[in-house]
């Protein structure tokens, strides 16, 4: 049986510093803005704390990427430019970022609307 689960062959850095491309074996490739990365961290300051709502961040239009920083084999942290490095952002996710953008960016700013 073999192993299904995303894995990345390349993070690639913009020159700016305002988007993160991902690309996974088996040829799937998504640029993913840091705007994007940050408002949808996988931290708890974000997701909330045991059982908290999903905060919405907003105001980060300008964020940029400070730092990549490998995990172990199954993730990558994330440091923003407003100082914000707690999440780490696994393969898994970061596909799951990718292949569903158009939705979960569609959610987000319904979300960020509707909280004025």
């Amino acid at each position: 049986m073999s192993d299904t689960r995303p894995w990345p062959s390349e993070l690639r850095l913009s020159p700016t510093r305002d988007a993160l491309t991902v690309s996974f074996e088996g040829g799937e490739s998504f640029v993913l803005a840091a705007e994007y990365l940050r408002v949808e961290s996988p931290s708890a300051e974000v997701r909330g704390h045991g059982g908290e709502a999903k905060k919405i961040v907003t105001g980060k239009q300008d964020v940029k990427i400070a730092a990549l920083e490998p995990v172990g084999n199954y993730a990558v942290r994330i440091g923003f430019d407003d100082g914000h490095d707690s999440g780490l952002y696994s393969w898994d996710y970061l596909h799951k970022l990718g292949s569903e953008k158009d939705r979960i960016w569609a959610e987000y700013l319904k979300a960020k609307a509707a909280a004025g």
